[in-house]
């Protein structure tokens, strides 16, 4: 038979021609690159700044367009969060009122993380201060010109009382501090509730709460608006702490408890000892603020005194980074943040549920502006 008069087409033996037979990509199709995430060594103060002030900014952004949403002009926004805040003297004497305690309990929470004990009893811990304080002024203990005194150190000497068990749980058997601190929140409050529907009960109007304090028993006014002595005593607190946490050699000694506690125990530094004291202090704080609030804004023992503190003072020092200045700038914002809700709520009739909302959303959004302080973010192409 005669061969056929036509072949097949061969593959191609040269790759280098194959590859110039693909028709090039067309230039939209480039990729356009992928987002890199990569773990920040060092974040300088003025970035730290810059991006928490970012955060800051957007969500009181936030808050703005949910209240304009909501009916509120902005004009109106404007005169209620910067002029009234700024210009009125009984708003601002408001904001030092709710940011006195507020930087106590931020401080508080500051000492106890700095040595990484979570202590989420603050709550309970005012309470066991305030009670304390209590048992002085309805019982007479001392005279009277050094009552004041003795309420101080007695409400010191309850909040390191109330955290004291925890604390020797953690370090003699490793208890989760997490669990024990918050459960003791509720003992402290069902036991609040025994004495103010029971044995300290108000005589003259039957109300569950204690009698009032003696004019000895009170922190005295400053003079100005409605200011005790309470924000003086603030004052001295927060510069002690700053200096304790920064300056000592306690201070050192913390930050070698929060960054590797092991390493310290290896080194032959007394970690256990630096932990049992700042424990010890911080509940010892928390105590004086519910002193600072019975003695100073409501002058007896109430029931919900301490209501939302433990919650803010975990945040004040969460913002903060455990620092005693910053505590102070936050518990002022915070402050703010409070005085401005509630006069939303009184001139705007928003809901309560709506002023807690907005408050979230702008701390929801400072705290997400850590993950920039911590991370850095770049394009790759």
């Amino acid at each position: 038979m005669d061969a056929p008069s036509e072949t097949a087409p061969q593959p191609a033996r040269d790759g280098a021609a194959a590859a110039r037979a693909i028709p090039p990509a067309h230039p939209s199709r480039r990729r356009l690159g992928r987002l890199s995430v990569g773990v920040r060594q060092h974040a300088s103060a003025r970035l730290q700044g810059a991006v928490l002030a970012g955060g800051l900014l957007t969500g009181l952004a936030c808050a703005a367009a949910i209240l304009v949403a909501a009916g509120i002009g902005p004009a109106d926004l404007v005169q209620e969060f910067v002029v009234a805040i700024v210009t009125s003297p009984e708003s601002a004497a408001a904001v030092l009122v709710q940011g006195a305690p507020l930087a106590i309990v931020g401080l508080a929470a500051a000492l106890a993380f700095r040595v990484r004990f979570w202590n989420i009893g603050i709550e309970g811990q005012m309470i066991a201060g305030a009670i304390a304080a209590t048992v002085v002024a309805l019982h007479d203990i001392g005279p009277p010109a050094l009552r004041l005194p003795l309420m101080l150190a007695a409400a010191a000497l309850g909040g390191s009382a109330w955290i004291l068990g925890p604390v020797l749980l953690r370090l003699r058997i490793g208890l989760n501090e997490i669990i024990s601190t918050l459960l003791l929140n509720y003992v402290a409050f069902n036991a609040l509730l025994h004495l103010l529907y029971g044995p300290w009960r108000d005589p003259e109007n039957n109300f569950p709460n204690s009698q009032l304090y003696e004019p000895s028993e009170q922190l005295a006014e400053l003079g100005w608006q409605n200011l005790t002595w309470a924000l003086p005593l603030a004052g001295v607190l927060l510069l002690g702490g700053w200096w304790l946490l920064s300056i000592s050699r306690f201070g050192f000694l913390t930050r070698i408890a929060e960054a590797n506690p092991r390493m310290g125990e290896a080194q032959g530094l007394p970690m256990t000892r630096v932990i049992l004291a700042a424990t010890l202090a911080s509940g010892a704080l928390a105590g004086i603020a519910g002193f600072m609030i019975c003695a100073g804004a409501e002058h007896r023992l109430t029931q919900s005194f301490a209501s939302g503190y433990g919650f803010s003072g975990i945040l004040i020092a969460f913002l903060a980074r455990n620092s005693a200045p910053g505590v102070l700038a936050v518990a002022l914002f915070v402050g703010t943040l409070f005085v401005a809700g509630q006069s939303l709520q009184v001139f705007y009739q928003i809901p309560a549920s709506a002023v807690q909302l907005l408050q979230a959303v702008i701390v929801l959004c400072v705290a997400a502006s850590d993950f920039f302080i911590r991370h850095r973010l770049r394009w790759l192409r």
